[in-house]
């Protein structure tokens, strides 16, 4: 059984050398089509999934992927690689910057190791729990903003600026990349402060991010305020919101108001 650090840099080999294939097939060409309206897949996608799978450890290591089958024993592992080969896919089908490639070992339901490469953007994040958080090798730590007036968040300005709020908000909206790991790992790195997103999203989406986020200081949780647990039967988690410690009651408390008003309104907030 590899040692956690052998295990460590094998991951983080792998992961860099998928995100250097995704960057070249970005260049040379690639297919795409849609796996269902608006979810959109390319053959980068399926390459970078098969050659971390072909180059990760899997022995009594479990396999969760959006681009593959699961391993058989998924639900009764330990430990479990969580992968998503591209977050971000429509950034990347567009040729935009804003896609990573994101990887957790997730132990008893928990990230223990956690890769995010964003080879565009030539952004490398990496944790590993107890042992803080990286960028380019480079500790980082949330901004540590405890005044919620302009709080920098990773959204389309029409959030801000939306009807929903009874009152104007004073938040920032800053670059938002297609890829919700990414802008995790914004707040993670003080470049914002909080994000908030009450859809359900899924677990490969945030595994990695999640630890990182943490590791740097910051809080996530799900949009009801109870903590991510991983390799659920169902792998899809319940919203997020991500934040300075001192924001997170007051991302989570905007949108919980901002999903009332929209249910009142008719409109679907779950998916």
């Amino acid at each position: 059984m590899p040692t956690p650090h052998n295990l460590f840099t094998t991951a983080l080999h792998a992961v860099t050398t998928a995100g250097d294939l995704a960057l070249r097939m970005a260049s040379d060409g690639f297919d795409s089509w849609d796996k269902s309206p608006g979810n959109p897949c390319t053959s980068a996608d399926l390459a970078v999934d098969h050659l971390l799978r072909a180059r990760l450890p899997q022995q009594d290591i479990g396999w969760l992927s959006e681009e593959s089958a699961a391993s058989p024993n998924r639900l009764a592992a330990t430990r479990l690689w969580v992968v998503d080969p591209i977050d971000g896919t429509r950034d990347y089908a567009r040729r935009r910057p804003g896609w990573a490639i994101s990887l957790a070992l997730v132990e008893h339901g928990a990230p223990t190791m956690a890769f995010l490469y964003a080879p565009a953007q030539q952004r490398l994040y990496t944790a590993r729990a107890g042992h803080g958080a990286t960028l380019n090798d480079q500790p980082i730590t949330v901004s540590g903003r405890r005044n919620p007036a302009a709080m920098r968040l990773p959204v389309d300005p029409q959030l801000i600026t939306s009807r929903l709020w009874p009152e104007p908000w004073d938040a920032v909206a800053v670059a938002k990349p297609n890829s919700i790991a990414l802008r995790i790992a914004l707040v993670a790195g003080g470049d914002a402060d909080a994000l908030f997103d009450g859809r359900t999203t899924n677990e490969w989406d945030v595994a990695a991010a999640s630890l990182i986020l943490q590791e740097a200081g910051g809080t996530i949780t799900d949009r009801t305020g109870a903590p991510f647990a991983f390799n659920q039967a169902t792998p899809t988690l319940p919203g997020l919101v991500a934040a300075t410690p001192a924001l997170h009651a007051e991302a989570l408390d905007r949108l919980a108001f901002a999903r009332a008003a929209l249910d009142r309104a008719g409109i679907r907030t779950d998916r």
